[in-house]
């Protein structure tokens, strides 16, 4: 069983930034693509970042891309999301996920509980 621990959350004003972290354990790490996914009270799950298994292959969402970068270190378990130039609207509970799978696409198996970044104006 795959455990997911995110960590790095906080309270930030807009224009700052923050990076996320999340631990994995308890599976074969470096054959799992990995994701970051965010939620906020009243809107559908959000499709952050993705990473394939070697770190090679990426992909962002419109809101974020060229702002976050999504990076991984298969020798430490562990899955990054650098997260620059926030604005009020990145404000939201993320996640981290995993997926059996090296792709990227697709849907994702196992999840973390969840870190609170909150950025204010």
């Amino acid at each position: 069983q795959v455990q997911l621990v995110e960590s790095g959350g906080g309270l930030v004003q807009a224009g700052g930034s923050l990076k996320l972290s999340c631990a994995a354990s308890g599976g074969t790490f470096s054959t799992y693509a990995m994701g970051w996914f965010r939620r906020t009270p009243g809107k559908e799950r959000e499709d952050v970042a993705r990473i394939n298994y070697n770190g090679l292959t990426t992909s962002y969402s419109t809101s974020v891309k060229g702002r976050f970068t999504i990076s991984r270190d298969n020798a430490k378990n562990s899955v990054y999301l650098q997260m620059n130039s926030l604005k009020p609207e990145d404000t939201a509970v993320y996640y981290c996920a995993a997926r059996s799978s090296r792709g990227i696409f697709g849907g994702y198996d196992h999840w973390g509980q969840g870190t609170q970044v909150t950025v204010s104006s």
